[in-house]
């Protein structure tokens, strides 16, 4: 996957938050699991291209580190949403797959840069 493909993937994924956001019933639970969601889902997009301007290597590693861990906290809102029954939708079910997907994606892209674990 090319570097236009991945920041298009990303931005598909925060446009895709932000479209299961709105389907969150408005109450306490709902909104506060919301705010989250849509700081950590949007952020994997912005901070993805944020790290294809790096100017090191070392500052891409910093980068992608940042991607990849709020890749996967958005996937841990996304399992409260799933097991709190707060949500059930084919959106839901496609965005937990895409953001373990991308989590994959950016943990072998961190390792493949000679990150040590």
């Amino acid at each position: 996957m090319t570097k236009e493909e991945l920041k298009i993937r990303t931005k598909q994924f925060a446009l895709g938050i932000i479209k299961l956001i709105n389907e969150l019933p408005n109450t306490k639970t709902g909104n506060a699991i919301g705010n989250q969601l849509i700081r950590s889902g949007t952020s994997v997009a912005a901070n993805y291209r944020a790290s294809c301007r790096a100017r090191s290597n070392a500052e891409f590693i910093s980068k992608i580190h940042i991607v990849e861990e709020e890749c996967d906290e958005s996937l841990f809102w996304l399992e409260l949403i799933e097991e709190s029954s707060i949500l059930r939708n084919d959106l839901l079910f496609e965005i937990m797959k895409e953001a373990d997907e991308l989590t994959a994606i950016f943990t072998a892209s961190k390792l493949a840069n000679g990150v040590k674990m």
